[in-house]
C-alpha cells in the first residue's frame, strides 16, 4: 500500500471515494528509491509498466537523430510516468531522475484490471490524458511562436501552479532543483541563454532567485510576459456523474 502517494492528481476532475483511492494506492509495487540521474526506464525498452512518482522530479526525454536530447516533460510528485508509451510496443521516452526520487512500479496488467473494475477511474484517466494533450499543445505553441523569455516565464508559471497543487510550494515560492542546461533541453535553448533570461527576469524585479529557490515577485507581470492561456480544468462534468464508482 502506497501510504505516502500524493493524491491531488486523482481528484482533478471529481472526488473519488476512499475505496477508489485505496484501489489506486494498491496498484503499485513496493516503493524504491533512486538517486539523482538514476534511470527509471530507457527509450526503446518494452512498454510493460508505468510508475507512480511519490517524491522528487523526473524528466521525460527523447533522443534526436543528431544525438541531442529533448526533454518533453518535467514530472512532479503525484504524476503517473510512462502512460503514453502504453500505446506502443516500446517506450517512446527515457525517464531520468532529476533529483533523488521515490517511485512505485505498476504493471500494465494491474492498471488494466483497475480500468475494468472501476469505470469512473478510467473516465478520470481519459480526462487526465486530454488535459496532458492540451498542455502539450500549449507548450508546442510556446516553443514555436514565442521568445526565450516568454518560454521561461511560461515554465515558471507551470511549475508554480503544479507544485502548489501538490502541496510542495506556495503559488509564488518554490524550489527548482534543475540545472540551466536541463531547462534549456526543455525549452529548446542553450544553458547560456537560459542564464541570460533568468538574469533578465531578476533585473526587472519579476522574480527573485536564491540558489535553487525561485520567488515570483510580480505574478501578474510574469503572466503577461508568458502570454499564457488561462485554462480552467472541468470539475464534475455532467456525463461523469452517470459513471458509477468502483467501490
Amino acid at each position: 500500500m502506497l501510504d505516502h502517494l500524493p493524491t491531488h492528481r486523482l481528484h482533478e476532475f471529481t472526488t473519488l471515494t476512499p475505496g477508489e483511492v485505496e484501489q489506486i494506492r494498491a496498484l503499485g509495487e513496493p516503493p524504491v528509491r533512486l538517486p539523482r540521474h538514476g534511470i527509471v526506464r530507457r527509450e526503446g525498452e518494452p512498454a510493460h509498466a508505468l510508475w507512480l512518482l511519490i517524491d522528487g522530479w523526473v524528466a521525460s526525454s527523447m533522443l534526436l537523430p543528431d544525438g541531442e536530447r529533448q526533454i518533453v516533460k518535467l514530472h512532479l510528485p503525484g504524476d503517473m510516468l510512462g502512460t503514453a508509451s502504453l500505446s506502443l510496443t516500446h517506450a517512446a521516452d527515457t525517464l531520468t531522475a532529476l533529483t533523488a526520487i521515490t517511485i512505485s512500479r505498476v504493471p500494465a496488467a494491474a492498471f488494466g484490471q483497475l480500468f475494468m473494475a472501476n469505470p469512473r477511474f478510467a473516465a478520470c484517466m481519459f480526462l487526465s490524458a486530454q488535459r496532458e494533450r492540451v498542455s502539450l499543445m500549449d507548450r508546442l505553441a510556446v516553443i514555436g511562436r514565442t521568445s526565450a523569455v516568454q518560454r521561461l516565464a511560461a515554465l515558471l508559471l507551470d511549475l508554480s501552479t503544479r507544485l502548489a497543487s501538490a502541496g510542495g510550494a506556495s503559488a509564488e515560492t518554490f524550489e527548482m532543483p534543475v540545472t540551466q542546461e536541463q531547462i534549456g533541453d526543455y525549452l529548446g535553448l542553450t544553458g547560456v541563454h537560459v542564464n541570460r533570461m533568468i538574469r533578465q527576469l531578476e533585473s526587472e524585479g519579476v522574480i527573485v532567485r536564491t540558489r535553487q529557490r525561485i520567488t515570483i515577485a510580480e505574478l501578474d507581470r510574469l503572466r503577461r510576459i508568458a502570454a499564457a492561456h488561462d485554462r480552467d480544468t472541468i470539475r464534475d462534468p455532467e456525463w461523469l456523474a452517470s459513471v458509477p464508482p468502483g467501490v
